[in-house]
């Protein structure tokens, strides 16, 4: 089977690197041809600090996908995250030379183009413009202004900002691995492509995966990106927890936490106790369920709370941004027993687990199916849906002066006056910015 007939999605995370091979099958359905993991060693929360190391797990994780597919890995669509992204809200505004001129793409470019140019950090860079609400002359709550008359186009944004060298480094590794960087995507909205439906995103969502070494929050509603946070704990400090708070090795700790971990202390009897092998002929440790599962449910409060936090920054409780589709969980670390009733407790919100079951065929492996591939399924169909586009012409794009789309308005459109070609979604657009920055970056 020759490259362009499969597909590849690289997670790179904290604790795992996940290489998922892919195609779509005549139903639609993504089939799983391969998958490959390696233990992540260069990661530290979402971000690369050991360049050798991370090249040396990607390796291995491709290497398992090419023997377990037969097929050879040219090209990857890889995610981003880690504790470096943050995002923000901005308000910007153009004054048009004719107002009796029907407002047009070239206005919106201009517009978000214009907040672009925004000062940041030093050390960090404008990765993607998400535009929300528009407003023409004062009118409000415009989601789709073309067409329109007017003097004063404003609308407020999302901005996503990143690390500069957090960025360049994913792309050195990639390269180094030998490998193509066909596409660079947020890991939540990867995640979010694979475990929510659009009803959900419509009637609003907030998403929670909880990986190895963050925890990424990404918030839809009304079918557009509203916020999106990054918080620096994840599965990895419960288990370091229970490694300090048991006097136990970190693989033990690990297996404990998922073998017999509970979020709920209360469901504990004081007379369970499991008995942990000792080291090197030393007496074995005998470890309370009760107080294992205080340890963990002490660290699982925490995060939430963080969680939580960023809900009510978006502000859920109004009657406008209430997400009425609750919360979703997902990433390895949701798997963990009981998860789901704490959320429930601590923020009052309807919640499920997300698996991303939905887009597999029938007959993929039930490993793949579990919501620690979440984000290596999104990207796989991130990967597909870029193939089936054809061969991208705009790698070129300047970094500042790409169009962006309307957020929401993903699907294919043309562009306007004489033009042919199929206008990009905005998160095409955001991926070969980010491209087109690692190229110039070598």
């Amino acid at each position: 089977m020759e490259q362009g007939k499969y597909s590849v999605g690289l997670d790179i995370g904290t604790t795992k690197i996940v290489a998922i091979i892919g195609k779509e099958n005549e139903y639609g359905k993504i089939e799983v041809l391969g998958i490959g993991r390696s233990k992540s060693l260069g990661v530290h929360r979402g971000v690369v600090n050991n360049i050798t190391q991370t090249i040396k797990s990607i390796q291995q994780a491709v290497e398992e996908a090419e023997v377990n597919s037969g097929l050879k890995i040219g090209s990857v669509v890889v995610g981003i995250a880690g504790q470096h992204i943050r995002s923000l809200h901005h308000s910007d505004y153009i004054t048009r030379a004719d107002s009796e001129e029907v407002i047009n793409e070239e206005d919106l470019d201009k517009l978000c183009n214009q907040v672009y140019k925004l000062v940041m950090l030093p050390g960090e860079e404008i990765i993607h413009v998400l535009p929300q609400e528009y407003k023409v002359d004062g009118q409000a709550e415009i989601k789709q202004p073309i067409g329109m008359y007017g003097g004063r186009l404003e609308a407020n944004f999302h901005v996503v900002v990143g690390q500069v060298s957090s960025i360049k480094n994913v792309g050195r590794c990639i390269k180094s691995a030998g490998l193509d960087l066909g596409n660079i995507t947020l890991e939540p909205l990867a995640s979010s492509e694979a475990v929510l439906s659009q009803e959900e995103k419509e009637a609003g969502v907030a998403l929670i995966d909880i990986g190895g070494g963050t925890t990424d929050l990404a918030i839809f509603k009304d079918g557009i990106i509203r916020h999106t946070a990054v918080i620096p704990f994840g599965g990895g400090v419960i288990t370091e927890d229970i490694k300090e708070g048991c006097s136990i090795i970190e693989k033990q700790a690990e297996l404990l936490k998922m073998k017999f971990g509970s979020a709920w202390p209360g469901e504990n009897r004081d007379n369970e106790i499991v008995s942990i092998p000792g080291l090197r002929g030393r007496e074995p440790k005998e470890i309370t369920l009760k107080n294992l599962s205080k340890i963990i449910h002490a660290r699982v409060v925490e995060i939430i709370e963080q969680v939580y936090v960023e809900i009510k920054n978006y502000g859920h409780e109004e009657q406008k941004k209430k997400l009425i589709a609750g919360i979703v969980l997902t990433g390895g670390g949701s798997q963990l027993k009981h998860l789901k009733q704490l959320v429930e407790y601590i923020t009052g919100m309807d919640t499920r687990i997300g698996y991303p079951n939905e887009h597999l065929a029938g007959d993929s492996d039930a490993e793949v199916a579990s919501p620690l591939y979440a984000t290596a399924v999104g990207l796989l169909m991130n990967a597909i849906k870029n193939e089936k586009k054809g061969p991208d012409d705009g790698m070129e794009v300047d970094l500042v002066a790409s169009e962006p789309v309307l957020a929401g308005h993903e699907e294919e459109r043309t562009a306007s006056s004489g033009s042919n070609r199929e206008r990009k979604s905005v998160f095409d657009k955001w991926s070969e910015k980010l491209k087109d920055f690692l190229d110039n970056a070598e």
